[in-house]
């Protein structure tokens, strides 16, 4: 589990943070449609805060959502990782596996395929049973690719994000699940 960890695919790198991906990272969370299902853009202080606490968690966890970038050209595109959820609801403590990609490379399985790496990294590799995934029910995009790694929709664990306020539009979301049992879903 050590957090010098690169996971390659097809096409893609997952590795630890640079300083150069700060800036690229920053101009991905200030796009709305980035953004949409989150509850603003960040601003370039708020985007350089989210990094250092991804290097906290690594420090604290030994991984985190990894860089993301392209094999071809080695361009910082994003992250794919995990982490552990801050706040407490029913299914917590849990492992969240997660993607945000700039909207230039959507539509084209990057987050997918990166998302099977991870997934098989966190049951192989760091020894989890499971992990989860969530998301508010209008994030289409993110559920498809929640499906397309394996994961199933546990209804019954659908919740209300306690970081946001009631009556909030991104408040609900929707939990997914994926087990360790499970082992096809990286093999496809």
């Amino acid at each position: 589990m050590a957090s010098s960890v690169i996971l390659e695919t097809e096409r893609l790198v997952l590795r630890r943070w640079k300083s150069s991906d700060r800036d690229l990272f920053a101009q991905l969370n200030a796009d709305p449609r980035v953004m949409e299902f989150i509850p603003g853009v960040l601003s370039r202080i708020e985007s350089d805060r989210l990094v250092d606490r991804v290097e906290a968690h690594f420090a604290r966890h030994g991984y985190g959502p990894f860089a993301a970038e392209t094999r071809s050209e080695g361009l910082f595109i994003g992250f794919i990782g995990l982490s552990v959820p801050a706040f407490e609801a029913r299914f917590t403590p849990c492992v969240e596996i997660g993607w945000r990609l700039a909207a230039s490379h959507w539509g084209q399985g990057l987050a997918t395929e990166g998302a099977r790496a991870v997934a098989r990294y966190a049951f192989e590799s760091v020894g989890l049973d499971e992990i989860v995934s969530f998301t508010v029910p209008a994030n289409v995009r993110s559920r498809r690719v929640m499906e397309k790694i394996g994961m199933t929709r546990d209804a019954a664990a659908d919740f209300d994000h306690p970081g946001l306020p009631p009556g909030h539009p991104l408040r609900r979301h929707v939990l997914y699940r994926l087990r360790r049992l499970k082992r096809d879903f990286y093999e496809l």
